[in-house]
């Protein structure tokens, strides 16, 4: 399982984010630019495995998230991005997920407001998720 995954498992599990973004919208990789709106698009930016010079059966990753909001009006994507950071809900501790144990997820800040395609607003939201998964 990957940083992206978790967040992306997360955002699609909290029920007032999906009451303003349907889960099947909350996708990764790549948005067409005639997406049905509101969409969130989840990718990963960098990850970082801290290893040990004695091989484990577990490795520690530190991944950052990015998620973009793009939706139809300003007002609506400043309230989607106040629902994001509270379902992203910095400190949280997540025992298990899959293969990931141990998994820790931060806010990490959020990147400019941008003019998306067909007229529609964009802002992206950065997360730091902290896991261990088999080596």
């Amino acid at each position: 399982m990957t940083g992206s995954e978790i967040i992306g498992a997360q955002l699609r599990a909290d029920v007032p984010l999906t009451a303003a973004v349907r889960a099947e919208a909350i996708k990764g990789g790549r948005l067409s630019d005639d997406a049905a709106l509101p969409v969130l698009l989840v990718r990963s930016i960098s990850i970082v495995d801290r290893q040990t010079l004695a091989l484990e059966a577990k490795v520690h990753v530190i991944e950052r998230v990015s998620v973009t909001v793009r939706a139809a009006s300003y007002r609506s994507r400043a309230a989607i991005m106040t629902l994001l950071r509270s379902a992203g809900r910095a400190g949280m501790i997540i025992p298990v997920m899959q293969d990931a144990t141990n998994i820790s997820i931060l806010t990490a800040g959020a990147g400019p407001e941008l003019n998306g395609p067909g007229d529609s607003y964009e802002r992206n939201q950065d997360f730091t998720v902290s896991y261990d998964t088999p080596a």
